[in-house]
């Protein structure tokens, strides 16, 4: 997998991860809050280049991206999961 994150957005996205953390979750063990950043360039993102940072495994990150995008398309049902 390539870098997840270019090197001209790397202390920027950093620096809003490490606000967004403490923001959220403060100097708490286990952390509560999960978040992920995704940011691209306008006129970049279809065919060009996504760069991600969160404060949580990438696996869980992932699960809680696919639950987002089920809601957002509307296939995501409170009742029972996926409609």
């Amino acid at each position: 997998m390539s870098d997840p994150i270019q090197n001209r957005y790397r202390a920027g996205m950093n620096a809003i991860a490490e606000g967004l953390d403490k923001a959220f979750n403060g100097d708490a063990q286990p952390k509560k809050i999960g978040f992920v950043l995704l940011m691209a360039e306008f006129g970049q993102i279809e065919g060009g280049r996504v760069n991600y940072i969160s404060n949580g495994e990438r696996s869980d990150m992932i699960a809680m991206m696919k639950e987002w995008l089920a809601r957002a398309e509307g296939r995501y049902s409170e009742q029972g999961g996926q409609a």
